[in-house]
């Protein structure tokens, strides 16, 4: 077996890997969505990170769950212009254990799952056409 053999399968086995953990964590989300808790938590402040040429903004949110305790928590994603305005209200989704909380919208659920599903489009259609080459198939 050639050496480029070693890559393409390594592109195949790679976005199989990234595959499988896009789906794991498309089904803990979904598994959120159906047994979370769903409740509004209010920007209490921004953490500004500061970059080589810019800086960039973290909301810190704070909700109250079912128990009554205040539960204070920083987003995962910082941006500029920063997503949210100290004192805006958004949608979250909290586990019951608050181990897992993500706000309420469609980069916030799905975002690790669209990242791996999109690196591994292109290593899967290498690989795998390569390998369908190889075996005659195609």
């Amino acid at each position: 077996m050639k050496m480029i053999d070693y890559l393409y399968y390594g592109f195949l086995l790679v976005s199989l890997i990234l595959i499988y953990f896009a789906a794991k964590s498309y089904y803990s989300t979904k598994d959120l969505v159906n047994s979370g808790y769903r409740t509004k938590a209010e920007v209490i402040k921004l953490i500004e990170i500061r970059g080589d040429d810019s800086s960039t903004y973290k909301p810190v949110f704070e909700y109250t769950d079912r128990s009554g305790n205040n539960i204070t928590f920083k987003s995962n994603i910082s941006s500029r212009p920063a997503p949210h305005n100290v004192g805006d209200f958004v949608s979250i989704i909290h586990s019951e254990n608050n181990e897992d909380v993500k706000l309420v919208s469609f980069w916030g659920l799905y975002r690790v799952s669209i990242i791996l599903l999109s690196i591994a489009s292109p290593l899967l259609i290498i690989g795998g056409g390569y390998y369908f080459y190889i075996k005659g198939l195609l």
